[in-house]
């Protein structure tokens, strides 16, 4: 669920809760989840990886493979997702 305090003139935090909503279940089928932690004027969303993808040797490929991949196809006014701990 996207914080209310993110505003912006866009629709782009909605789409990308939304979004957000599509992937987690991929990721909760290995027990992790996947939170929005900020969303920045300049169109970038910061996100983390929770429970066991917290960590995990392959977050870098889910965030790769998964995360980033439907964010971009689903979300395509975004310009950047990054990784925060």
């Amino acid at each position: 669920m996207i914080d209310p305090s993110f505003s912006s003139n866009s629709r782009l935090p909605e789409e990308l809760g939304q979004a957000l909503d599509i992937i987690r279940p991929v990721l909760q089928q290995d027990g992790g989840d996947i939170e929005l932690v900020e969303w920045t004027d300049n169109r970038c969303a910061r996100v983390r990886l929770t429970g066991r993808c917290k960590g995990c040797p392959h977050a870098q490929k889910t965030l790769r493979n998964v995360v980033r991949r439907t964010l971009f196809k689903l979300v395509p006014d975004l310009l950047r997702v990054e990784h925060v701990e």
